[in-house]
């Protein structure tokens, strides 16, 4: 455990940053599996929902949370899946 004053701080601030980045990417990933069990069976539905998805992993790379690449990839496999 951090002794001086400021690390202390730093750690309470990379609790809650990585609070935030958690809650991000577990909602990014929801969409995707939800997006990706629709696609199963209806395709237009899943369709309609690739947008919400689109906006999640864009604010997942835009954060930081996940690289760029990885969100460009994860976009391409979502709208081959559902083609």
């Amino acid at each position: 455990m951090p002794i001086i004053k400021s690390a202390k701080k730093a750690v309470r601030g990379s609790l809650r940053k990585k609070a935030f980045n958690d809650r991000r990417k577990r909602t990014m990933k929801e969409i995707i599996k939800k997006i990706e069990k629709v696609a199963k069976t209806d395709k237009k539905e899943a369709g309609k929902m690739l947008s919400s998805a689109y906006q999640a992993i864009d604010k997942a790379a835009k954060k930081g949370v996940i690289k760029k690449n990885n969100a460009a990839r994860k976009k391409s496999r979502l709208s081959r899946l559902i083609k």
